[in-house]
């Protein structure tokens, strides 16, 4: 199974957003190192003591100065809030950047209201789904350069490398964004952090939606990948006290708190209330973790088991893990957990 890696700089304690995208370089070059497939960058809004990661189309262009064989992407950049053209643009560059090795992973969230009147984003959309579907549509529209001449885009081009173009990946959470990335014949990421509990409806939409050729740069046949939140240590206790900021900022974000700062694992453990319990080594049928940890052993398993339900043979881990030596290990044991091949 390939396994990817999804950052979302975070901020370090008593840390400065230099301190983060440094970080972030710093895993690409361990993930590139380690033999993972992809490194994608996220994008959020109004979080900026927490998390850095505002603007991945910048970011991306750093890192593909840092790297040299990994793939690398976004996940996702936020469609909602741009025209396509502009995203089209900033992609083109980084294929300049980073020849025929750049993903454009495309998704769409509302952040606090402050932060979308800011970005002028309506948060009002008649057919939202429709919208969303446009938006991508006109986006590898620009990548690809299929606007025929005597179309109102028609004149309209956008950097390039000469290798192949940005390729585009739908993300999601929802049958929904399922079925927009069938129907649009692309590949599809789920984003089980976000709402687990969908993943397998979401990926069976996709699958009965899938339209082979329906836009450029998408492959012959589904291909889907799960994105879950995962982290690693030596024993399953361990991996379960580092696991602990993730959980301490669901449980924010389930009560509307979208702010603060990322909590230490000590501070994490104690917002919890306890330390929390580590994943078992095996599931139950129905169980859809947001978040899962474990020794190499066991979380090897756990997403073998995971992928294995929807039959998709990549993973893309994304960690809330404050402590950049921490998160930086735990890449290490997953690696060695699936068995990836080393490119050092």
């Amino acid at each position: 199974m390939e396994l990817s890696v999804v950052d979302l700089s975070p901020v370090p304690p008593d840390g400065t957003a230099a301190d983060a995208f440094a970080n972030t370089v710093a895993a690409a070059e361990q993930a590139e190192r380690l033999g993972y497939t992809r490194f994608w960058v996220a994008e959020h809004h109004g979080r900026a003591e927490r998390l850095a990661g505002t603007t991945p189309e910048v970011l991306l262009g750093r890192l593909a100065a840092a790297t040299d064989t990994i793939r690398i992407g976004s996940g996702a950049v936020l469609l909602n809030h741009y025209r396509p053209f502009k995203i089209a643009e900033a992609f083109g560059t980084l294929d300049g950047l980073a020849p025929g090795r750049v993903d454009v992973g495309v998704g769409r969230a509302n952040g606090s209201p402050a932060a979308d009147r800011a970005l002028g984003t309506s948060r009002r959309v008649e057919n939202p789904n429709e919208d969303h579907e446009e938006r991508i549509r006109a986006l590898v529209s620009h990548l690809y350069d299929t606007y025929p001449e005597n179309h109102q885009y028609g004149e309209l081009s956008v950097p390039r490398s000469g290798e192949s173009p940005p390729v585009p990946w739908v993300l999601g959470s929802s049958p929904a964004s399922g079925e927009i990335a069938g129907r649009l014949g692309l590949r599809y990421c789920f984003a089980g952090f976000i709402r687990p509990g969908f993943a397998e409806r979401a990926v069976a939409a996709y699958r009965e939606a899938f339209d082979p050729g329906a836009l450029p740069g998408g492959p012959d046949e589904p291909t889907a990948m799960l994105a879950i939140n995962a982290v690693a240590a030596e024993t399953d206790a361990a991996a379960a006290r580092r696991r602990a900021p993730a959980e301490a900022i669901y449980r924010r974000m389930k009560r509307g708190d979208l702010g603060g700062s990322t909590p230490t694992v000590e501070a994490a453990i104690d917002e919890l209330g306890e330390v929390p319990d580590p994943t078992p080594a095996t599931l139950d049928d129905d169980e859809w973790p947001r978040s899962v940890s474990g020794s190499p052993e066991t979380i090897s398993g756990v997403l073998d088991e995971l992928a294995g339900r929807l039959g998709v043979d990549e993973v893309m881990i994304q960690h809330t893990v404050p402590e950049h030596e921490d998160a930086l290990e735990s890449h290490v044991l997953l690696a060695e957990a699936m068995d990836l091949k080393s490119r050092a």
